[in-house]
């Protein structure tokens, strides 16, 4: 009997030491933050301290994207390591819009979508996301339900105030009961922009990741903060403190969130064990103006597929197994940390779907360059892809000529003849070539009759044709919207007093404008 009580004590002595040796992942990712919104990145302020200190003993990654130039479908990527043509995350109702999901919207993610936290959950870690889920608002599509442990932040984007009548304020989330309302509980002030929600966020993610160190298990902490996604806000000891307004307010905060996260995993002896990854769910909203990011020298920005939509400021962060101070002109994106991640913890991707997201480890430990592609989705059309130093777009639009005129600009001080079109315009028979070393601001088209053109433009037609022959397509999750889906009675509201009556179901096509 001893014996046996003896063997089974050293089975979960064995149980936790394996546990131990499995590392922590954290992903910091940013709303609408730009490519060149960071010091390390070349802003002229100098306002990211520690951002700039996490790079120069990390790993800079300055090829890396996002799978979609629009919030949602971006980050429906990041966690399933999927195209969103492929996890649904897209609408059939209009060719090549973008489409995300507002509170009315009445899909979200899939339930046979394998999430990373869920590939993770059964690995033995603890995950939490913070702040802005946006997969899906009704229950059965929140994170909880995908894999996640635990839950601070809200459904939708921070939008609002809104009346409770004709559209209920955005609830805020605590596991699986809302506990509050933005405007209402958490308040966002739009006239001088303070809002304590960053500090909060800070908070959440400096106690789950003590509470996971005292109990000795791995972990994965998602923290998916919104500070510089319009209506941007920072609390009250940093507004005023930028260079660049209410916008670096913003960003500085954040990068004050970064440090404090950073010095607590240092503090708990945490360093050595812990990958943490520093990125944005998209580019720069430039239609946003001085409350918008900056692309860096990338063209355009948000909604579209140009570089600025899509190019990430992006930073790698491991001491001891990732080099410091190194760059890695590896084309990376969002989804390949669902690989990354997913193989670091020894779990094995599914095999009974296409994951897009591949295994960066190679690349950040010992600085190979993998040959692989980076395709720019728009809705359900692929408009552009981007081989090695090559990029050619097939179909090219920004938005409407009737939306440009009303000053909606998503190419601010950028039109450029037969790129930045207004029109959606399909250059499939001849696509446009541009060398992204030579010329990252899609400026300057490599002519269809060069030896160049005629010498690449074959090898990215082939990886296309492959691509699309090999492509099966989800049930697009983004095409109705209906009002009686909205945060009106969340579960929890009950508990206090925070239900609002439901109205009748009426079911119809979501309009997608660009």
């Amino acid at each position: 009997m001893n014996r046996l009580l003896t063997l089974l004590l050293l089975c979960i002595f064995l149980e936790n030491a394996v546990s131990q040796q499995k590392p922590n992942f954290i992903i910091m990712l940013m709303d609408d933050m730009g490519w060149g919104d960071l010091g390390v990145y070349g802003e002229p302020s100098k306002e990211t301290p520690n951002l700039d200190w996490m790079a120069s003993q990390g790993m800079l990654l300055p090829d890396f994207y996002s799978a979609n130039p629009l919030c949602s479908p971006s980050r429906a990527a990041l966690m399933s390591g999927r195209l969103p043509i492929r996890n649904g995350f897209y609408t059939t109702n209009d060719h090549a819009r973008n489409a995300y999901t507002p509170q009315d919207i009445m899909g979200g993610i899939p339930s046979n979508e394998i999430l990373l936290p869920e590939n993770l959950q059964k690995l033995g870690y603890r995950s939490k996301i913070i702040g802005k889920w946006h997969l899906g608002q009704q229950p059965q599509y929140h994170p909880l339900v995908h894999g996640f442990d635990e839950w601070f932040g809200a459904p939708n984007c921070h939008f609002g105030p809104f009346d409770n009548k004709r559209t209920p304020n955005i609830p805020v989330y605590r596991d699986t009961d809302m506990i509050g309302r933005y405007y209402e509980d958490y308040l966002i002030d739009h006239k001088t922009g303070e809002s304590n929600l960053t500090q909060i966020f800070i908070r959440e993610a400096t106690t789950f990741i003590e509470k996971q160190a005292a109990q000795k298990q791995p972990f994965f902490l998602y923290w998916a903060v919104d500070a510089t996604h319009e209506p941007v806000y920072a609390s009250r000891d940093f507004l005023g403190s930028s260079q660049r307004g209410l916008y670096g307010d913003a960003v500085r905060e954040l990068d004050y969130g970064v440090g404090q996260i950073l010095q607590k995993v240092k503090d708990l002896g945490l360093v050595n064990n812990t990958m943490t990854i520093f990125s944005s769910d998209n580019g720069g909203a430039t239609y946003a103006k001085e409350m918008g990011g900056n692309n860096g020298p990338f063209l355009c920005g948000k909604e579209t597929t140009y570089e600025g939509g899509m190019r990430e400021p992006t930073i790698a962060f491991w001491p001891g197994k990732i080099p410091a101070g190194t760059v890695s002109h590896q084309l990376g994106s969002l989804m390949d940390l669902y690989t990354t991640f997913t193989t670091l913890a020894g779990g094995s991707i599914p095999t009974d779907r296409v994951v897009d997201g591949i295994d960066l480890t190679q690349a950040l430990f010992k600085q190979t360059i993998i040959d692989r592609p980076i395709f720019y989705y728009r809705g359900d059309e692929l408009m552009a892809a981007r081989w090695q130093q090559y990029k050619a777009h097939f179909w090219t639009w920004t938005n409407s000529q009737d939306e440009f005129d009303k000053g909606v600009n998503f190419c601010p001080g950028e039109e450029i003849d037969g790129v930045t079109t207004h029109e959606q315009v399909n250059n499939t028979a001849e696509p446009l070539l541009f060398h992204l070393g030579k010329d990252p601001g899609e400026k300057y088209m490599i002519k269809s009759t060069s030896v160049e053109y005629k010498g690449v433009m074959p090898q990215i037609l082939k990886i296309v044709a492959e691509h699309r022959s090999q492509l099966v397509k989800g049930e697009p999750q983004l095409n109705m919207c209906d009002s009686s889906v909205m945060n009106w009675a969340p579960p929890g509201c009950e508990k206090i007093n925070k239900c609002l009556p439901v109205p009748k179901s009426n079911p119809s096509k979501c309009v997608w404008v660009h």
